[in-house]
């Protein structure tokens, strides 16, 4: 693999620094619970103190804001359990905030805030590794540190951005296990010759750290929202199909057979027995309470040889199984997920009016928001570079485009099945990062190949500028209602081009 050493890494960790700063200046802005704020950061308390979600008492949202922040003795839970229908890490990574800077918004969003930033790194190498070019993966670095949902989400206290960064996480690591895998069978070939193809099955492809660490990421992902669930089948999909190609290039004479009775088994069972034990892991706080939500239920019903606990678990499951498909609910800012590329509804989670100069209002009517709303210039080329990068699969047999589509898809088309069901347009999070990645590599192609002429180099570079700085002047333009900033309500106004982002 072509590398720069660090000169590869320059650009990635500049917009890197970028990103850090627009995501954690003024992180507690505004001292608010926002949106779905109203529960996780008070679960992961919750988690501190008892290791379990307990209830909580009216009006513990005033009581929480207006408390020294000190986790250890803010007092707003009754006694009983509290059922909640997302697993426990999320809301521990948002404890981990809250553990060192306090119950506070910045402390609720600090370690959110620090995966968001971490995130703009690895897609920058992720699309680096992906295409061999150091400007592509800046490219896309960039994007992501000035993609409105990825910021609003990373400058938040919800599940979102956790669940994106092992996500990422976990494609990147099978992104290396497939160049080391491809490196070693190289090496065989180079040493053994057609010695290393002795049988129809060719080679084995040896242990694979990289993919298990893969399955690990997988599991953490999990371990934040049951959604991660569509890209476990679809990466381990797209990691075997690797596999197949892998033998196809060294000659393997049966390539389908050899992965389907040599790796699948592996590959399969292995890394969902990884995620599996990390899923399980993830909820040893509720093990080792007996006051958890269901905690108790097996003891109330007939025996099995399965352990109660496990019983406890499932039954647990199955009522928030329950929950999350009967959702249906009118919500203000409910959105169709075919309206999500185009940005169509997004979501308000927070907005105040101010009055009378206050709060250093420039004017006698001021707004406060933040808006959960996708930078909507690299959105909207986002649904042309999806459309060139399918084209590129299907026309050129390009992997990279496919394995950035597959990405997409997991985040996306299973949505497209709940079309009835109460769902936001910032669940799209989850897709900013390969999006930006097939925006980069659509720049990419317009820039042209290293050996094209000077005049098309000069030509692609000038239209893949002007697209880029119009995609910065937007995300600074929509800065404001990302992140609360008090501004005049005209200017406000202004930034919602459309009725339904209002």
């Amino acid at each position: 693999m072509p590398s720069h050493g660090i000169r590869g890494w320059i650009g990635p960790l500049v917009v890197t620094l970028l990103g850090g700063l627009l995501r954690l200046v003024d992180l507690g802005r505004p001292h608010a619970l926002i949106f779905d704020e109203t529960y996780y950061p008070k679960d992961a308390l919750a988690l501190l103190r008892f290791g379990v979600e307990r209830k909580t008492i009216d009006g513990a949202d005033d009581v929480l804001l207006s408390s020294d922040g000190n986790w250890r003795t803010v007092d707003i839970f009754t006694g009983d359990p509290n059922f909640v229908v997302h697993p426990p890490l999320g809301k521990w990574t948002i404890a981990l905030g809250e553990y060192v800077f306090g119950a506070t918004p910045f402390g609720w969003r600090f370690a959110v805030a620090v995966l968001g930033t971490l995130s703009i790194l690895m897609v920058a190498r992720i699309a680096r590794r992906l295409t061999r070019s150091d400007l592509v993966g800046t490219l896309a670095g960039l994007l992501l540190a000035v993609e409105g949902m990825h910021l609003v989400l990373s400058r938040t206290g919800l599940l979102d951005m956790v669940l994106t960064f092992w996500i990422v996480a976990a494609f990147g690591l099978l992104l290396i296990d497939r160049d080391r895998t491809r490196h070693r069978l190289a090496e065989l070939v180079k040493a053994d010759g057609l010695a290393a193809l002795a049988t129809p099955w060719g080679p084995r492809l040896g242990l694979r750290p990289w993919r298990w660490t893969a399955a690990v990421a997988l599991g953490l992902a999990c371990s934040v929202k049951w959604s991660a669930l569509w890209f476990v089948a679809l990466f381990i999909l797209m990691s075997l199909v690797w596999d197949v190609s892998a033998r196809r290039v060294i000659g393997v004479g049966r390539p389908w057979r050899a992965t389907l009775f040599r790796d699948a088994p592996l590959t399969g069972l292995a890394m969902l027995g990884i995620i599996v034990a990390v899923y399980l892991a993830s909820w040893t706080g509720w093990f080792l309470t007996d006051d958890g939500y269901a905690r108790q239920w097996a003891a109330g019903h007939p025996a099995s040889f399965i352990p109660e606990t496990l019983r406890s678990l499932w039954h647990y499951h199955a009522e928030a199984w329950r929950f999350h498909v009967g959702l249906n609910s009118v919500h203000p800012y409910g959105s169709n997920a075919l309206s999500w590329p185009f940005q169509a509804r997004p979501t308000s989670f927070f907005y105040e009016s101010i009055k009378d100069g206050s709060e250093g209002c420039p004017t006698d009517n001021c707004s406060s928001a933040v808006t959960a709303l996708g930078n909507p210039l690299i959105w909207w080329f986002g649904i042309l570079a999806v459309i060139h990068q399918a084209w590129r699969w299907v026309g050129r047999r390009d992997w990279r485009s496919g394995a950035v589509l597959v990405a997409i898809a997991a985040g996306w088309v299973p949505w497209l099945i709940y079309l009835d069901r109460t769902i936001f347009t910032f669940y799209t999070v989850v897709i900013s990062p390969f999006l930006v990645m097939a925006v980069a590599m659509t720049l990419g192609t317009i820039i042209g190949p290293s050996d094209a002429s000077g005049r098309r180099r000069r030509d692609g570079a000038i239209a893949a500028t002007v697209i880029v700085l119009a995609m910065v002047i937007a995300g600074w333009w929509f800065y404001p209602v990302w992140t609360a900033e008090v501004i005049p309500y005209d200017a406000w106004r202004m930034r919602m081009w459309f009725s339904t982002w209002v």
